[in-house]
């Protein structure tokens, strides 16, 4: 088995990646790895660089078909392999829902605990300049949507290991999105320590004025308009939520409760995006906190354009962030 270096170091989230599943590999004999491109050519962004020449032909190349990619994994799985599979835009899931909604989610169900279907789902999303509108679409509230599915979405470098970790370990279909435009994204790296547990939300700045939810990207996002906003006083908790499937919805609470005030970023379309869903709960659970309406900032209810110019009138941003902030604080 090969040796995986335990230590901190600066590592891209890209490259964190590729540790998480050098180590799922290492770790699990029963561990495959396949999907379009990722053998000898390491995927099409480099996530699996180098990983066929580790492990051999567990790590396997399949046809152009998303529908055979994950119809085989649910098939693997059943029969006590833990496939690891890529789909290498989030946008080609919906050629293969079946396989994840109608056959992966029902698996322990229908058999009555019989069977688990261990399999982890790692793609890829959201808006980069250039990238036309087949594949710059957020899908994570189509996967929450569904039970028996587990939904993460890694913000930062060192999620994007440990919840890829997570993801192999478990005996739960998992679906990982990460974020394309943070893969360059540095910071220290621990590839050390325990695998958590799938879910938990991580509160990744204290405030008392006004509560920002988020996940993936538009976490920097609201962390750079959380530093604006201190500038003038105004003092904003952001809350990571890591997973939508489980949600951490308790921290989302105890924050809604110490501020009063919150504000929901996403970079899918507002209509139907799972920031609904986080305002839906706090409305039934949690209304006699607020002292002001709750405020969503996402996408506009159209197609992601190519140009660059466009995308950064659609797409959330720290500034459209800090106007939502200061319509809550007036109301």
């Amino acid at each position: 088995m090969p040796d995986v270096a335990l230590a901190t170091r600066t590592t891209t989230y890209l490259q964190a990646v590729n540790e998480a599943l050098r180590w799922a590999l290492a770790e699990y004999p029963e561990a495959l790895f396949f999907g379009e491109d990722i053998a000898l050519p390491g995927g099409v962004f480099g996530a699996s660089k180098g990983l066929q020449k580790e492990f051999g032909e567990r790590v396997f190349d399949m046809p152009i078909s998303e529908a055979a990619i994950l119809g085989g994994a649910v098939g693997a799985a059943m029969r006590g392999r833990r496939p690891i599979v890529e789909i290498m835009f989030a946008d080609f899931f919906f050629v293969a829902l079946d396989q994840l909604f109608n056959q992966a989610a029902n698996v322990r169900y229908t058999s009555r605990g019989g069977y688990t279907c261990p399999i982890t789902v790692r793609s890829q999303q959201a808006a980069m300049p250039g990238a036309c509108a087949q594949h710059t679409q957020s899908v994570e509230g189509f996967f929450a949507h569904c039970p028996g599915l587990r939904v993460g979405l890694p913000s930062n470098p060192q999620d994007a290991y440990e919840m890829l970790r997570a993801a192999v370990a478990s005996d739960d279909p998992v679906i990982v999105l990460e974020s394309r435009a943070l893969y360059q994204t540095e910071a220290e790296v621990s590839l050390s320590g325990e695998v958590e547990k799938i879910g938990g939300a991580r509160v990744v700045r204290q405030g008392g004025d006004v509560t920002i939810v988020t996940w993936s990207r538009m976490v920097q996002e609201a962390e750079s308009a959380a530093t604006t906003l201190s500038d003038r006083g105004i003092h904003t908790e952001v809350i990571d939520l890591r997973w939508l499937s489980p949600l951490d919805f308790d921290t989302v609470l105890r924050s809604v409760e110490k501020t009063s005030r919150l504000v929901i970023v996403h970079e899918a379309n507002r209509s139907g995006g799972f920031g609904a869903e986080v305002a839906a709960q706090v409305s039934e659970l949690g209304l006699w906190f607020l002292e002001a309406p709750i405020e969503r900032v996402a996408a506009p209810d159209v197609r992601i354009p190519a140009a660059p110019v466009l995308q950064r009138a659609v797409i959330p941003s720290a500034k459209t962030i800090v106007a939502a902030v200061d319509r809550s604080l007036s109301r």
